[in-house]
């Protein structure tokens, strides 16, 4: 079994859901006592918001290169990034590494298309839901259509996400406002939703929406086991 590499802390609501998932697949592959092989990381999710807000996203590349190399020299054989916006570094992470990075929306877009999708909504912050590192990975590399919500609605679920989900706050309200949303991303056309944050997944599942909902923390999470478990 690959060691999996997880840099985590972004936030550490999420990284929990990741170790999980990562531990009961490996078990649910190999029975027995077994468990993922991992180490990880948890990086202070304050630097990173800050750097995010006012556009330090070179500091923080730098700083999650160091947190991968450091993950590299502890023995891992992959990197998991435990979050969706900070894929926006994704490639300076790569450069200044020896092992893959599996990219989330790589693992996602796979995802997409093994349900047979070529349509999807996309929810997560504003980085993720407005920038081409994320949506245009999705389009160009792999060919899907991605559907965005509207303005006021991308501001809702972007508000969501740092006011309430990244502190542990899930609020019936706030569940109810994701559905709307989703409700009108369906109304566009969209075959499925790509929960592209990975804390959306603790405010709305499968069986909220009447659109098939991707969690990418679980789709990111199957995908590490399944290198992981490669021989």
């Amino acid at each position: 079994m690959k060691t999996i590499g997880l840099i985590g802390g972004m936030s550490w609501e999420s990284s929990l859901e990741y170790y999980r998932l990562l531990n009961v697949l490996v078990k649910q592959q190999l029975g027995g006592y077994h468990s993922a092989k991992c180490v990880l990381l948890s990086v202070d999710f304050a630097e990173i918001e800050a750097m995010q807000q006012q556009n330090r996203w070179g500091e923080a590349a730098t700083l999650l290169a160091q947190a991968a190399q450091r993950l590299e020299f502890g023995g891992a054989d992959f990197i998991v990034l435990c979050t969706n916006t900070m894929h926006k570094v994704a490639d300076e992470m790569q450069a200044n590494i020896n092992i893959p990075l599996l990219h989330i929306a790589d693992a996602t877009a796979q995802a997409v298309k093994a349900q047979g999708f070529q349509r999807l909504g996309l929810l997560g912050t504003r980085f993720t839901m407005e920038e081409d590192f994320y949506t245009g990975r999705l389009t160009s590399q792999h060919g899907l259509q991605v559907l965005l919500p509207a303005d006021e609605d991308r501001e809702l679920v972007h508000r969501v996400i740092f006011d309430e989900l990244v502190l542990g706050k899930i609020l019936l309200q706030s569940k109810a406002a994701y559905q709307e949303v989703i409700h009108r991303l369906a109304l566009a056309g969209a075959q499925c939703v790509v929960l592209g944050c990975t804390e959306i997944g603790l405010l709305v599942q499968d069986g909220d929406s009447a659109l098939p909902l991707l969690d990418t923390t679980a789709i990111h999470a199957a995908a590490a086991v399944e290198l992981a478990l490669q021989s």
